[in-house]
């Protein structure tokens, strides 16, 4: 049995955005589960095999990447990129989700091929952890042809998300429609492009459209890059209960204006952060970390709420038991701190600041993958370990 123990924990990000922030010193991991959270007594409870001594600073659960386009392994074509994977892991992303394939060059568009694109990018994803991110790859993109018993046969292969609906031939709202229920019948969870065309044979989606189709995730709200008119947005705030993604690769002015609506309205749950990377804006391994600053130090919301849409929110989004920092989740953690030269004290303040936090050490299912980013700026205070 692997027994890890982090103490002397600054700050604790929960992940929960109803309850950020938690009054707890010391967490126990045992098999790359949370085991315990509490003080520093349970240290002399459970013997553990590695204790990291947190020295003050933050530790929040690893971040989510809601919306990432991967092609096999960490090599993205988009951008002709080895390695993009592994650097967001050092930009504390701990999980990925793919948002589709289609940068797969010769992605086939038939309905077996499309198929088969999504078995072989989930299982590839699962049998290998690029840079040692929890990467959720194959999901379908929509194409036409496409019957209900093809939604029952991926999901026994395991393949259980639709990528944005936009990507593929299926751009009917109402030929959609029919295939999102299929999907949510047999288990999926649904993402739609949302705004204006991002690559050559996507389409424009509007409000409208996405009311129509009804997925569950409303992917970049703000625009992948280009974003829908505020009123649009105003309408799938205001009619709908769907998820609401904003993204790094969209546009800023709307974000500010998703984030601030929603926190006006209460209803935070709602928002979740990706990257929309690799795109044609490049390959940008901070992109989420630099989402959660913008919106900390430029929006209505906390820097610990920020945390939590990138977080918590995701988790909960696309019902993975990450995320979270309670007994029972997985052991996948961020320990960050102000950056060097930062006016703020600590990670959070450094963040309402507009600032990068430095990222001392990233862990994913309790084992140590990170201890220094080699992207983010260094932090003020550093971590050790016994």
């Amino acid at each position: 049995m692997k027994m890890l123990g982090i103490k002397n924990i600054g700050v604790l990000i929960t992940g929960d955005v109803a309850n950020p922030i938690r009054k707890a010193t010391t967490i126990i991991v045992t098999d790359g589960i949370i085991k315990k959270i509490g003080n520093e007594d349970l240290l002399t409870e459970y013997p553990c095999n590695k204790i990291i001594d947190a020295n003050g600073i933050t530790v929040a659960p690893g971040l989510l990447d809601s919306h990432v386009h991967p092609v096999l392994g960490d090599f993205t074509p988009r951008q002709n990129t080895v390695g993009f994977i592994s650097s967001s892991l050092h930009g504390g992303v701990t999980t990925m989700i793919s948002a589709g394939e289609p940068h797969t060059p010769g992605r086939p568009k038939d309905p077996s091929g499309t198929k088969a694109l999504a078995i072989l990018g989930k299982k590839s994803s699962q049998n290998v952890r690029p840079g040692g991110v929890k990467l959720h790859g194959g999901s379908l993109i929509l194409e036409k042809g496409l019957v209900e018993k093809d939604f029952e046969e991926l999901a026994k292969e395991g393949v259980n998300i639709v990528g944005e609906i936009g990507l593929g031939s299926v751009k009917d709202p109402e030929e959609a429609s029919i295939m999102v229920k299929w999907a949510k019948k047999n288990g999926f969870k649904v993402m739609m492009h949302t705004g204006g065309t991002s690559i050559p044979g996507s389409s424009s989606i509007s409000a409208d459209d996405v009311i129509k189709t009804n997925p569950d995730v409303v992917s970049h709200i703000n625009g992948g890059p280009t974003a829908i008119p505020l009123s649009e947005v105003d309408t799938l705030i205001d009619e709908t209960k769907l998820t609401l993604e904003v993204v790094q690769c969209g546009n800023f002015k709307v974000m500010k204006h998703v984030v601030n609506k929603l926190v006006e309205k209460q209803d935070l749950e709602r928002l979740i952060i990706g990257n929309d990377s690799p795109s044609g804006s490049g390959i940008i391994p901070l992109g989420v970390l630099r989402t959660i600053s913008y919106i900390a130090s430029e929006t209505k919301a906390t820097p610990e709420q920020a945390i939590c849409f990138a977080t918590g929110n995701s988790a909960k989004a696309f019902d993975l038991n990450v995320g979270i920092i309670e007994e029972g989740k997985a052991a996948d953690f961020v320990l960050m701190d102000a950056p060097m030269g930062s006016v703020g004290t600590d990670s959070l303040k450094a963040l309402e600041a507009g600032d990068l936090p430095g990222i001392a050490s990233v862990i994913i299912d309790g084992e140590i993958l990170v201890t220094k980013s080699r992207n983010t700026p260094p932090a003020t205070n550093m971590p050790t370990i016994s």
